[in-house]
């Protein structure tokens, strides 16, 4: 990826977590083995786009917006087609009712929203020939003005890959970071040391020096209820998160050979050829932690800033499979069905993901992206060198092992 072309993608896709995610990515190429011809690839772009579905569907909030209103804010319409189907939940799992329209244009939860209230909401649409559509946003709603609270991952109760760090974003500023931590602690089962830092002051990061321990359990604890974080604003969170460390899964993804080595517990398990980015569009390096799961989404070139001279997206795929996000300025591992075959393994083609094999509809359970999807769960580690671009950033996702851990202590406010 370029550096020109990251900053534009930079701009225009926020930080996840908490909840809070950006459905931005890249796309692969179905660029022949022996060419990666440009030309070829923008065909093949033009070419997916044509096979997707026409449905144009819009969630509000906005994904990724803070401070919703509680109060008939949320919203799921669509043009060019009907709505098959729209689920909307707290980040815990908690199924929010709703009602669609008679016409099935449109769709509003029934019931009033929480305040300081995480919401996922999944869409799914067709259009007149069939075509299926889905969009996915994350939005947070308003809190009381004189209080914070902190949105956190992993969810209680959840069951997460080695990698992945306790990551809390604060919905206020956090003038006096030293109160606020020591308000907050973070314990393992396995007896490892844990430490925090701050990216901003609207989020800290806790995580032991090296990986998880795998079977082990890790307890999150917010003792928050009057801490002032800033003059005049305190905190109102009293909660205990406990959640589950599975089996050590960590993937090395070489993009000089094009193959992905999949190992657990030190083991190889399973060989994936790969494509990662182009010469142009380079994949970052580095140790990147999954962070979202999606069977199906939407990929647009122009959030990440891939924009033809009319200003449209250079790729618009409402249907790429098996998708799992590694950093928080679109960069994922996916599936892709629109490539040629015989891309994978032997040419780096996409726009900086890493692209499997796959099928379009994403129930081919014999691709190796099923496979790889499957067999995956949020905070798995992928490892990514060869790429000839720099090391993603700490804070680019849930990503801060990339930073050692002198540097990480040193951000410590206690």
């Amino acid at each position: 990826m370029t550096d020109s072309k990251r900053r534009k993608g930079l701009v225009a896709a926020s930080a996840l977590l908490g909840g809070v995610l950006v459905l931005t990515a890249c796309s692969g190429s179905d660029d022949k083995a022996s060419g990666g011809d440009t030309s070829t690839q923008a065909q093949a772009d033009e070419a997916a786009a044509k096979k997707s579905s026409q449905a144009d569907i819009t969630i509000t909030p906005k994904d990724g917006s803070s401070n919703a209103s509680i109060n008939n804010s949320a919203a799921v319409t669509v043009s060019k087609g009907t709505l098959t189907g729209v689920t909307m939940t707290t980040a815990d799992g908690k199924a929010v009712s709703g009602a669609l329209s008679a016409d099935k244009k449109s769709w509003k939860p029934s019931v009033q929203l929480e305040r300081s209230t995480t919401y996922k909401v999944a869409a799914e649409a067709k259009d007149s020939a069939g075509l299926v559509a889905h969009e996915n946003a994350s939005f947070t709603t308003v809190s009381p003005a004189n209080s914070f609270i902190g949105s956190f991952t992993p969810e209680d109760g959840s069951t997460v890959g080695v990698g992945m760090p306790v990551s809390i974003n604060f919905d206020k500023q956090i003038t006096n970071k030293a109160a606020v931590q020591k308000g907050i602690t973070v314990s393992t089962t396995s007896g490892q040391e844990v430490a925090c830092h701050w990216f901003s002051t609207q989020r800290m990061d806790c995580r032991p020096q090296d990986y998880w321990k795998e079977n082990s359990t890790v307890t999150l604890k917010l003792a928050l209820d009057g801490v002032e974080g800033a003059s005049g604003v305190y905190g109102v969170q009293q909660k205990t998160v406990t959640f589950h460390i599975g089996r050590n899964q960590i993937s090395y993804v070489d993009a000089k050979t094009k193959e992905m080595k999949v190992t657990q517990d030190g083991k190889t398990i399973k060989t994936i050829p790969i494509s990662a980015g182009s010469p142009e569009n380079k994949t970052y390096q580095g140790v990147m932690v999954m962070s979202e799961k999606f069977k199906e989404t939407r990929m647009n070139g122009a959030t990440v800033g891939f924009t033809d001279s009319d200003g449209k997206g250079e790729y618009d795929i409402k249907d790429v499979p098996h998708a799992i996000r590694l950093t928080s300025s679109g960069t994922f591992m996916h599936g892709n069905y629109w490539g040629a075959k015989s891309v994978f393994g032997a040419v780096n083609t996409s726009h900086g993901c890493v692209g499997l094999s796959d099928t379009k509809g994403a129930n081919d359970t014999s691709t190796p992206a099923y496979w790889m999807y499957s067999h995956s769960i949020v905070g798995d580690v992928v490892v990514i060198s060869h790429t000839g671009d720099k090391t993603v950033a700490p804070d680019n996702g849930l990503n801060g092992w990339n930073m050692n851990w002198a540097a990480w202590k040193a951000g410590s406010a206690v």
